[in-house]
């Protein structure tokens, strides 16, 4: 999956999505807590949706395919 696609993204969220440069989007998927590895790892099958104003992607950690999520601020 490269950064520049979108994958099952709401409307408000690939509105968010967008507006963010390649090179950050690049750096936020590639920083995000897993639990279960306990360190950052890369998301990956990731979806979008717009909560309280803010982008959160949910999807699976590319080493152990645990779930994670990244909440991205829009303010």
């Amino acid at each position: 999956m490269t950064v520049e696609s979108i994958p099952s993204f709401t409307p408000a969220a690939a509105k968010l999505w967008a507006a963010i440069p390649p090179e950050i989007k690049k750096r936020l998927l590639a920083n995000v807590w897993c639990g279960q590895c306990r360190h950052a790892v890369i998301i990956t099958n990731f979806t979008g949706a717009v909560r309280q104003g803010d982008l959160l992607l949910v999807g699976k950690c590319a080493h152990c395919q645990g779930d994670v999520a990244r909440l991205i601020e829009s303010s």
